[in-house]
């Protein structure tokens, strides 16, 4: 750390960890022929998700915004666990967006996001991630499955613009239906003692070849836009976009012996057989019974090779 002049460290004076360039970022990722109309970053915020949602409600942001923290003080995954991470040290992006497909297909955006986020990262970092149903990103460090990222995607409210009031006065608002804000956290620069629980990883600890955050952010964001534009073409169809085939392919609780929480606090337990049409996760039991899982918390058991599900960033 390099001492500011006041004499104190500053936010901002690891030189390791550069902030991101917001103008550039707008150039390279807003505009006509993009689906992403706005790109904000902020210093600090406790929840991106949380940020844009208010957003979305109040009519000062639209679909296709793009909210970015440099750090994140109370970023929200599954269950409402809490994280954050030192400034700078990781992606903490989120998007809203108003799919243009039946919302009963609407349950596939998170499974889209990670195989968008994987995609992304092979390309830029140089590193093979898995997929953890429904929401984890998984990297391997020292033979050991980690989380590294995690992915929410939370349904609300999105007020539209109607015009210009009577008088000139300013602009009307409307309700413009639902939309989903999608939050996408990565860990890229943090070290083994700046893990939140010893089954998180970084991007870093998993070998990546950059740790620039800029290009991985872009690559993440034009990934996302790619899938989700093949999806919405598809009218949401999961086959006809190759998102199930995708999806299927790179998650890593396939064929595993998992523990599913579920919500209510039953459990069930036995091997991860498939991943269904309607992103649900197939688990056959013991008693030769096929149960598809569509919400719950899923363990990983050990002897497979288990992961828990802490530790990973979220939005």
């Amino acid at each position: 750390m390099t001492p500011n002049p006041s004499g104190d460290p500053g936010r901002w004076s690891d030189l390791s960890r550069p902030p991101l360039n917001a103008a550039a970022l707008r150039r390279a990722l807003t505009g006509a022929d993009s689906i992403w109309t706005s790109l904000e970053v902020v210093e600090r915020t406790g929840s991106t998700n949380t940020d844009l949602a208010a957003r979305a409600r109040d009519g000062s942001a639209h679909e296709g915004a793009v909210l970015v923290a440099e750090e994140q003080t109370a970023g929200r995954g599954r269950l409402e666990r809490e994280w954050s991470a030192p400034p700078r040290s990781g992606i903490f992006v989120s998007m809203l967006i108003v799919p243009p497909v039946p919302q009963e297909r609407w349950g596939w955006v998170p499974l889209l996001a990670g195989v968008a986020t994987a995609s992304a990262l092979a390309r830029t970092a140089g590193i093979d991630t898995k997929l953890k149903w429904p929401n984890d990103v998984l990297v391997d460090i020292g033979g050991e499955e980690r989380k590294t990222g995690g992915i929410l995607a939370e349904r609300t409210d999105v007020t539209a613009e109607q015009g210009s009031g009577e008088e000139g006065n300013g602009e009307e608002k409307r309700s413009g239906g639902a939309g989903i804000v999608l939050g996408i956290g990565l860990n890229v620069s943090l070290h083994e003692p700046e893990l939140p629980v010893p089954s998180a990883g970084s991007l870093v600890l998993a070998g990546a070849q950059a740790a620039d955050r800029d290009p991985l952010l872009r690559a993440v964001l034009r990934s996302v836009e790619d899938w989700y534009g093949r999806w919405a073409a598809a009218d949401g169809d999961p086959v006809a976009s190759g998102l199930l085939e995708a999806y299927a392919a790179g998650c890593a609780t396939l064929g595993r012996h998992v523990r599913a929480e579920l919500p209510g606090g039953g459990e069930l337990v036995g091997e991860a057989v498939a991943v269904d049409s309607d992103g649900r996760l197939v688990i056959g039991t013991e008693e030769g019974v096929q149960r598809p899982v569509a919400a719950g918390d899923i363990v990983h058991l050990r002897g497979d090779g288990g992961h828990g599900s802490d530790g990973g960033a979220e939005a």
